[in-house]
Parts: C-alpha cells; sequence; structure tokens
C-alpha cells in the first residue's frame, strides 16, 4: 500500500488523469457487459437519433443505441489490448531472458527474429495475416502479439546483458546458484519494471492495430469494436452531409484517442519513476 500511494505521488499531473480516465472507460465497459443486455446490437429507437435523455449518444442508421455499442467495444478494445500485450510481453520476456544469460547461438537467433521482425512493415502484415487467418477477435490477438513480442525481447536482453556483470548475480553463482535461482531471486525482481512499461506500449499499439484492422473490414464484424463502428459510420452513404457524423463518428473516436493517449501517458510516468537510470 505505502509502495502504491509514492508512485501515486510520483505520477506528473497528465499520468493521473490517465488512471482516472482509464478507470472511467473500464467502469463503463463492466456496466455494459452487466446491465446492458443484447442493446448494443438491437434496435431500441428511431434511426439516426440525436443523443438526448433516452441515448445519451444518439443511435446510428438501424437504431441502435450508440452509447451501449461503445461500452461493449471497449471491453473488446481492452481484451485486445491486454491479452496482446500478455502474450507479446511474456513471450518476448522469456526469449529474451534466455538470449541475455545463455548468450552464443541463442543470444545471436533470437537477435536474428527480433531484427527480421522489427524491420517488417506492420500494418501491411498485420493486414495481409488478418485476411489469412480470419476476422477474429482470438486470431486479431495472436497476429498482433506475434508482432510485438520483439520490442520486449530486446529490452529484456540488454537488461539481462547488463545484470549478467553485477557483483550480487557473480556472487550468488560463486556459491552455486543455478539460472532459476537467479531468475527468482534476482533477474525478475529486476526486469518486471522494464517488462511492465513494454506491456503498456503494447497495449496502445495493439488496441489502435485493432481498430485499423476492423476500420479496414478485417475484424470481427459481430463485436462491434471501435473500429467496426467506425468502418459502419463512414461508410455509410453521405456521412458528412448529415447531422449523425457528428455522434455516430466523433464518439468512438474520442474513445479510441482518449484510451491510446491514457495509455501513452500512464507508460511514460511509470518508466520515469521505474527506470531511476
Amino acid at each position: 500500500m505505502i509502495r502504491e500511494t509514492k508512485i501515486w505521488k510520483s505520477l506528473s499531473g497528465s499520468g493521473k488523469v490517465s488512471i482516472v480516465l482509464l478507470l472511467l472507460i473500464v467502469s463503463f465497459a463492466v456496466g455494459y457487459h452487466l446491465f446492458g443486455g443484447e442493446t448494443y446490437r438491437q434496435p431500441s429507437g428511431s434511426s439516426l437519433e440525436a443523443p438526448g435523455l433516452r441515448h445519451i449518444m444518439g443511435t446510428d442508421d438501424l437504431g441502435i443505441d450508440i452509447a451501449a455499442q461503445i461500452g461493449h467495444g471497449a471491453g473488446v478494445s481492452l481484451l485486445v489490448g491486454l491479452s496482446s500485450a500478455l502474450l507479446a510481453g511474456l513471450g518476448g520476456s522469456i526469449l529474451g531472458i534466455l538470449a541475455g544469460y545463455y548468450r552464443g547461438w541463442k543470444d545471436k537467433l533470437v537477435m536474428g527474429l527480433c531484427d527480421v521482425v522489427m524491420t517488417m512493415p506492420q500494418m501491411p502484415l498485420l493486414i495481409v495475416l488478418g485476411a489469412l487467418f480470419g476476422s477474429s477477435t482470438r486470431n486479431i490477438i495472436l497476429v498482433i502479439g506475434f508482432m510485438s513480442w520483439a520490442g520486449p525481447a530486446r529490452i529484456v536482453r540488454s537488461r539481462m546483458l547488463s545484470m549478467g556483470k553485477e557483483a550480487y548475480v557473480a556472487a550468488a553463482r560463486s556459491y552455486g546458484a543455478g539460472f532459476f535461482h537467479l531468475l527468482v531471486k534476482h533477474f525478475i525482481p529486476g526486469l518486471y519494471p522494464l517488462i511492465l512499461v513494454s506491456m503498456l506500449r503494447i497495449i496502445g499499439h495493439a488496441i489502435v492495430a485493432e481498430a485499423g484492422l476492423s476500420f479496414l473490414g478485417l475484424g470481427d464484424p459481430v463485436s462491434k469494436s471501435w473500429g467496426v463502428i467506425l468502418n459502419r459510420s463512414i461508410n455509410f452513404p453521405g456521412i458528412f452531409f448529415v447531422e449523425s457524423w457528428k455522434w455516430w463518428v466523433i464518439f468512438p473516436l474520442a474513445f479510441l484517442l482518449v484510451l491510446v493517449v491514457s495509455f501513452a501517458f500512464l507508460g511514460r510516468d511509470l518508466e520515469k519513476i521505474m527506470n531511476t537510470k
């Protein structure tokens, strides 16, 4: 509790605002998942109804409540972001730890794979892989995770090389400490701040990538993610010649921007706090 209090006090104003906004979006998503029922895909009003007391963010062309769609889509975006970050962060960190500890051909192999993945144009490759494996949320998570593991792997490997030269690690080895003992007692405590910050960065990237794929029509069409909402709204005939663009386009776009920017500011602050060097 004391540590969490110190971290909160160390955050900048933008970092604190980011946490508040993230909590509000999470609460919004949880609330609609628990109490919204099927309102995110069933008509409940007139077509293109303006925001009001009944529909606080208006309705789309089918009369479906946009707030309900955004609430459901927030859950999809958070699921994709957190799952992709977990997959890429843990997978990349494991490879980075092994490369930094054992070095030799294993290090060269992992770093070679990192170079290949990082030099690939991500969005075109995501589009190709998304079209190849199908438009489901699970496939999007796997594709984004596959394209995002190289960053954490390089960061963790670099830190492992530095930690391997520390006196306390050399002393532990001289007493017969093996890999798993060093990993639990020394490596993980020194690595988890870097892994956490890397995962926060991946979350924002994954959310944008999922929204981009869905906007291009490669997302799960029944998921009602923010990218799917934007895809349907932009493709509506004459959308910018009617008043409905003010709520059908702006609300999901605003939520997407707030979520991504909040993760970016929070990751920046945590990096400054945890990485004292």
